[in-house]
C-alpha cells in the first residue's frame, strides 16, 4: 500500500492550529511535523525546523507564514529542492506579498518579469 506525504507546517500558533484541525498534524514519539513559531521561539529553532522538514522523506510540502519565511529568507535561498515543495502562506496578521514570495520571484523571472 503506497503512503502519502504530509503536509509541514511553520507558522504562527493560529495558523497551525487551524491546520490541524484540518487533520495535518502527525505526531510520533520522535518527532511532528509542526512548528508553532511565538515571539520567544528563536531564529536557530525556526532554521532547525525547516532543514529537519526539508530532509524527511515523509514530507511533501513546506508551508511557512511569509512573514516567518522572510525572517530565514538566507536558508530558503539555498534551498533547491523540489519535493518538499515550499508555499508561503499568509497569517491572520501579515497579509500576503507576491513580492516577498520566492517562488513568485522565480516565476516571474522565468517568464521574462525581470528579477
Amino acid at each position: 500500500m503506497d503512503v502519502g506525504k504530509l503536509v509541514a507546517v511553520i507558522g504562527d500558533e493560529d495558523t497551525v492550529s487551524g491546520f490541524l484541525l484540518a487533520g495535518v498534524g502527525h505526531r510520533t514519539a520522535d518527532s511532528t511535523n509542526f512548528l508553532i513559531v511565538k515571539t520567544d521561539t528563536r531564529l536557530t529553532q525556526v532554521e532547525e525546523a525547516f532543514r529537519n522538514f526539508s530532509q524527511r522523506d515523509d514530507v511533501g510540502i513546506i508551508l511557512i507564514n511569509q512573514h516567518i519565511a522572510s525572517d530565514i529568507r538566507h536558508v530558503l535561498k539555498d534551498y533547491d529542492q523540489t519535493i518538499p515543495t515550499v508555499l508561503e502562506i499568509p497569517s491572520k496578521e501579515h497579509p500576503y506579498d507576491a513580492e516577498q514570495d520566492y517562488i513568485m520571484q522565480r516565476v516571474n523571472m522565468f517568464l521574462g518579469g525581470g528579477t
